[in-house]
């Protein structure tokens, strides 16, 4: 079975697709951008733009009932790798044992001009 998950403590889509979707107990929440849902701000670091994609990322896991602890996977798509070690910091504060499986890549470009976008999976 699939459900919808939608929060408005996360931005909306900018497209056509949802913020996460959760099937068979297996949570696909959409790569999230640095926008702030209440003011459409992005932040001007890196790190900012960090916290705010897991800001997004926990808004979207209380609303399906997860935690950061049911997360098995992250892409992280950088702008720039040198921000690797910085983006790297603030998300060993969010997974701190049992690390998920990650990758990282650089890409050339983000939606709105961001520094970076953070998939992730999350199994119950």
């Amino acid at each position: 079975m699939k459900r919808v998950i939608k929060t408005s403590g996360a931005p909306a889509a900018i497209g056509p697709y949802s913020q996460a979707i959760e099937a068979n107990g297996t949570l696909y929440i959409s790569g999230q951008l640095p926008v702030n849902p209440a003011t459409g701000e992005v932040p001007a670091t890196i790190e900012g733009q960090v916290e705010q994609c897991f800001a997004n990322i926990k808004a979207i896991l209380n609303e399906a009932g997860y935690t950061f602890d049911d997360v098995v996977k992250s892409v992280v798509l950088l702008d720039d790798l040198a921000n690797f070690n910085a983006m790297n910091d603030i998300y060993a504060k969010y997974y701190t044992k049992d690390m998920p499986a990650r990758v990282c890549y650089q890409v050339c470009k983000l939606p709105k001009g961001v520094k970076v976008e953070i998939d992730t999976t999350a199994v119950k």
